[in-house]
């Protein structure tokens, strides 16, 4: 698939191999991977670096290679279900805090061509998933302004 905002095609990544069931080595038990993510939550984590937190140190000693296989849950439900959930979406918190830091960048230097170019193409990143994500996981009248993602950020 192309990129969005280049006439490139993206390169091709590695897989990570399908399976059912977690590995023999991987004995974990769900529920106490469930309080391990939503400790780590709680301690101002994000879910990708929650994932990685269990992939790397694991629960009890023990390394969870996916925490979807171990509870059959991904981590973003697993915290949607505790109330634990962030208020923004993951991938929308990282485009909008790139936003600001390329705001206050431009500020500061009004004639960098370049990056003004580059903040037009994240703040269409940003209002194409604000549409996606809007009456879901935001508010059916949410709009997105850099004043409004600078009090999200901060």
């Amino acid at each position: 698939m192309a990129r969005m905002h280049t006439r490139r095609r993206g390169s091709s990544g590695s897989d990570r191999p399908a399976a059912e069931t977690p590995p023999e080595w991987s004995d974990v038990d769900a529920n106490a991977v469930e309080e391990r993510v939503v400790e780590l939550a709680e301690q101002g984590h994000a879910p990708s670096e929650i994932g990685v937190i269990l992939r790397d140190e694991g629960v009890q000693g023990v390394p969870v290679p996916d925490v979807s296989l171990v509870c059959e849950k991904s981590v973003t439900d697993i915290l949607a279900d505790n109330d634990a959930a962030p208020e923004v979406p993951e991938d929308l918190y990282n485009l909008m805090a790139k936003a600001v830091r390329l705001n206050d960048h431009l500020r500061e230097n009004g004639t960098d061509h370049q990056n003004k170019r580059a903040r037009q193409n994240v703040e269409s990143k940003i209002r194409r998933l604000v549409n996606y994500y809007r009456g879901d996981e935001l508010d059916a009248e949410f709009t997105y302004t850099v004043d409004k993602a600078r009090e999200i950020v901060e």
